[in-house]
């Protein structure tokens, strides 16, 4: 019964399925799997090709096309960097211009103020000639003294003239004297101070004219009210002549 049982499960209806099948070896498999994927790849790229000529687009002319670029961008930097140094250059060259057109309008200013002086002094001289005969005596002209930029400095001219005979030098000295208010009080600040009264730059000496010119020093916090000029001549103790002018 064994017996039967075994040659039944072997031979017989629920015996197992048998495949037949023919022996490759597996070199011939390897090169079938090799020829299929070439000629996948190969399909794909002729695919791909085919889909960019297609398109208008091969990476030979994009190649092409960037490297043209690429000179292109390098020519605009060039050309970039020498038009920087051409305006960096007429920048230069006009700093240079205005800053010569800047001392040329100064000195040109300056001219004419003293071409203006020098006509007023002119006029002013030709009214003073001398008359036959007549003493002479020394006349302040332009007297003016107004603030300089810096707190408490003051700048003041004159022109002093002589006029009638002038046989020889008018020889003395000058002497300011300021008034001026500070908290409310009133100061007077004598020019130059006691002892020193030989200053060369209150010295006078002159046979026509003499110009003076000049500043001082207040303090910044007192208000100059006015200005008085006097002249001494040598060997007097009394002034000459004296004036007041109002400070501007």
């Amino acid at each position: 019964m064994a017996f039967l049982r075994t040659l039944k499960q072997r031979f017989g209806i629920a015996a197992p399925r048998v495949a037949v099948r023919t022996h490759v070896p597996w070199y011939w498999r390897w090169l079938v799997i090799v020829t299929v994927g070439a000629l996948a790849v190969g399909a794909g790229w002729t695919t791909y090709d085919s889909g960019m000529m297609f398109s208008g687009f091969r990476q030979s002319d994009a190649d092409r096309a960037l490297a043209e670029l690429n000179q292109t961008i390098a020519r605009q930097e060039q050309d970039i960097a020498e038009l920087r140094t051409r305006a960096a250059r007429a920048e230069r060259q006009l700093a240079i211009e205005s800053a010569t057109y800047g001392d040329l309008a100064r000195q040109m200013k300056s001219l004419a103020e003293q071409n203006a002086a020098l006509k007023e002094d002119l006029a002013f001289f030709q009214t003073l000639m001398p008359a036959g005969g007549r003493d002479s005596a020394v006349v302040i002209n332009r007297f003016s003294v107004h603030k300089e930029l810096i707190p408490g400095e003051y700048r003041y001219r004159l022109l002093l003239v002589r006029t009638g005979q002038r046989e020889k030098d008018f020889q003395g000295r000058l002497q300011f004297v300021v008034n001026l208010s500070q908290n409310e009080k009133a100061l007077t600040l004598t020019l130059p101070p006691e002892g020193e009264g030989d200053a060369k730059e209150f010295q006078l000496r002159f046979r026509f004219f003499q110009r003076i010119e000049g500043t001082f020093k207040a303090p910044p916090d007192a208000d100059v009210k006015s200005l008085q000029v006097r002249i001494f001549e040598n060997g007097s103790k009394a002034p000459k002549l004296a004036q007041t002018i109002n400070a501007s």
